[in-house]
């Protein structure tokens, strides 16, 4: 099988390995594709400070080739199309046992998979095995928009979190494609939705999306124009999907009293921010962090994507073979795309 290992800070290269024989209560998948996160970017990039040599991939999609004898086989068959769900918890510990396995408390990224030669996700690899539990059927779209199976089953997670209602305002800050997402999501859930963003490419499509208001806060000032639209009352829900923590004091300004604000992104450098917490007493507001999605989200996620409730094409960006592992990551790291995806 071919794998794309990391070996060092802007060192990836493809290695060969055999592949893994297929144990009695797993599935061997042969990956058709995987898309490159900002996770693997920042791998990369040496942002995100892993233990070389390292597996990435985790955005990932393949079909069943074979299955072990004790598979179910009534719901399981040769050639299902599925994507790669949540292989890093540890399905032991109280999150897990409790449905919450995106919080598991012994969540690793670097954990060693079986069949896999490093450490890592391991979805660039050609061929991974793989407990039936973590894999979900899909339909109907092609390999590479089924890529964004787990962005969009992340963005289920966020949107549930914060409980999004009919008829409330929600803001996004931040049109990358986790934002644009959280656009689909919520107003698919009857949000009035507001849109932040310096980038007027992407708050264009962000209204063709079903925005409602886009906002530049390098022309207005954010909180001030969320009041304007809510004639005073502000936002019911503020998403965060920036990286940057100075953004954190400018979304709380956009809440209004029992609104819910919401930290979706990782924080490069996590720098801590402070407000007052007798606004936070007053106004009773919550502050709410999310991160990873569960199975319940990939369910619902390869649903929506199946039967074509939200469209997913505008956010693949480039496509690239996995013989240019190298060229992909480069350009997946400029920053100025949505997704690059790799296919096998």
């Amino acid at each position: 099988m071919k794998t794309a290992v990391f070996t060092g800070v802007g060192q990836i290269q493809l290695e060969e390995y055999d592949i893994p024989e297929v144990e009695p209560d797993k599935v061997l998948i042969k990956v058709d594709a995987c898309a490159i996160c900002t996770w693997e970017q920042r791998v990369y990039k040496g942002i995100k400070q892993v233990e070389f040599p390292f597996i990435g991939g985790h955005e990932t999609v393949g079909q069943i080739i074979a299955m072990g004898d004790r598979v179910d086989k009534v719901h399981w068959q040769l050639h299902d199309r599925v994507a790669l769900g949540v292989t890093l918890a540890c399905n032991n510990c109280y999150q897990c046992k409790s449905g919450n396995e995106q919080n598991c408390e012994h969540f690793n990224h670097s954990k060693q998979l079986e069949g896999l030669p490093h450490k890592g996700m391991g979805g660039l690899s050609s061929h991974l095995l793989v407990h039936p539990a973590n894999l979900f059927k899909y339909k109907n779209i092609s390999v590479e928009e089924a890529t964004v199976t787990e962005p969009v089953s992340c963005v289920l997670h966020s949107v549930e979190t914060a409980d999004v209602q009919f008829g409330d305002v929600v803001v996004v800050i931040g049109c990358g494609i986790m934002g644009l997402l959280h656009v689909l999501l919520a107003t698919r859930k009857g949000a009035v939705v507001i849109v932040s963003d310096t980038d007027e490419k992407r708050t264009a499509l962000a209204l063709k999306m079903g925005a409602a208001y886009a906002v530049n806060p390098k022309r207005e000032d954010l909180a001030e124009r969320v009041r304007e639209i809510t004639d005073g009352l502000k936002a019911q829900v503020v998403f965060d999907t920036t990286p940057i923590s100075a953004v954190v004091e400018e979304a709380r300004k956009c809440l209004a009293n029992n609104g819910r604000l919401v930290l979706y992104s990782a924080f490069y450098p996590d720098i801590p921010v402070s407000f007052s917490p007798d606004w936070l007493h007053k106004s009773a507001v919550k502050v709410l962090g999310t991160a990873n999605s569960n199975a319940r989200d990939f369910v619902k996620a390869t649903r929506m994507l199946s039967y074509g409730i939200i469209d997913v094409k505008p956010f693949i960006s480039e496509v690239y073979p996995v013989n240019d592992i190298k060229a992909a990551f480069e350009s997946a790291s400029k920053g100025d795309k949505f997704r690059v995806v790799v296919k096998f």
